[in-house]
């Protein structure tokens, strides 16, 4: 028989079994932690910016006040980073210094940019003092702030060009700010050429459709990432039925921005006559069949191994605004490889797009 002490000690440890605990208490606890981290994490991230952002102010002050010459400037941030690395560690070493001056010089007013992009860190933002052209830097920051962009992606998308590669920007020159408060364009969503190395595919093997769907399939949140905002998976080889036939669509996907499905067709060739008849023929099965009276028109994409500038301006691609012809690469080029293809599909979307 248990003694009265042993009744009192067994009773405490049933008493603190993990199968006791509530549950509900236990996320509610997680949650106050989560948030309370990151918040730290938001604070201490807005420090850093802070201090670099003030350190590269006083830099300048002290270039405007003395000497203006360049080599006075060198001179300078050289003797600041002697002083001050063995201070505070290597992240004040001269060639930070010139990054902080360079932070200063380019986003010159720190209460709007605490404002609008509360949630980017200093990678992104040395990322971003690569680009020279203030409209695409802008571009960059604004879509890496909305879309939650990881450092790693930012840097992914400004050397693969993603700001060049967008169709409304091939047309126009321009892309439009969403601070305009307009409506969406479906060419803001749609990019050509699409850079697709993450499928690891060798460009010099023989390829067929079923491969490369199997690819994207298997690297689909990369693939999502690359099609760019907005972008849901709805299936794969979906199934259409009419009274006298089954067909079936390579890739298709919702975008909850443009209210629209999207279709894609996947080939292993060259643009042709016949591929641009059957994605005007899926358009019109999707737009009858599938989709619903909320939908916007569904889009058709063509994506081949290489585009074709007649088949572009003498098929139904040049009549139909809801149907584009769009190229990939298996590799990630360089950047004057890829450049000179921007402007070689840019050349074919004009003659698409012809008056």
């Amino acid at each position: 028989m248990n003694s009265e002490k042993e009744i009192v000690q067994i009773a405490k440890s049933d008493e603190l079994q993990p199968a006791m605990l509530n549950g509900t208490l236990v996320e509610d606890v997680k949650a106050i932690i989560d948030k309370g981290l990151e918040q730290v994490c938001f604070s201490v991230n807005q420090a850093m910016l802070n201090t670099y952002w003030n350190v590269g102010r006083r830099i300048v002050e002290e270039e405007q006040h003395g000497n203006r010459r360049a080599e006075y400037g060198k001179q300078q941030i050289k003797l600041l980073s002697m002083e001050l690395v063995p201070l505070y560690g290597s992240s004040y070493n001269e060639r930070n210094l010139y990054q902080f001056r360079s932070f200063y010089l380019t986003f010159n007013n720190l209460e709007i940019l605490n404002a609008r992009v509360q949630n980017l860190r200093w990678t992104h933002f040395r990322s971003l003092l690569r680009i020279e052209n203030e409209q695409e830097r802008l571009w960059y920051m604004q879509e890496a702030a909305n879309e939650g962009w990881s450092s790693a992606t930012l840097d992914r998308n400004i050397n693969t060009q993603y700001f060049r590669r967008i169709l409304a920007m091939q047309k126009e020159g321009i892309v439009v700010s969403k601070e305009n408060n307009h409506e969406p364009d479906k060419r803001e969503f749609i990019k050509n050429p699409i850079v697709a190395e993450f499928l690891n595919i060798s460009p010099n093997i023989k390829l067929y459709e079923s491969d490369l769907e199997s690819a994207i399939i298997d690297n689909l949140q990369q693939f999502l990432m690359e099609l760019g905002k907005g972008y849901a998976f709805v299936g794969r080889q979906v199934h259409i039925r009419t009274a006298e036939n089954d067909y079936f669509i390579d890739l298709v996907f919702y975008n909850y921005l443009l209210k629209c499905f999207v279709l894609i067709d996947l080939k292993t060739d060259r643009l042709s006559f016949q591929d641009v008849g059957q994605m005007d023929m899926y358009l019109r099965l999707y737009d009858t069949l599938k989709k619903q009276p909320t939908d916007n028109p569904t889009i058709g994409i063509v994506l081949c191994s290489e585009t074709n500038g007649d088949v572009v301006r003498f098929s139904s691609l040049a009549d139909n605004p809801q149907m584009y012809a769009a190229k990939y690469e298996l590799y990630l080029p360089t950047q004057e490889e890829l450049m000179r293809e921007i402007e070689r599909q840019k050349e074919i979307y004009r003659l698409q797009h012809k008056p």
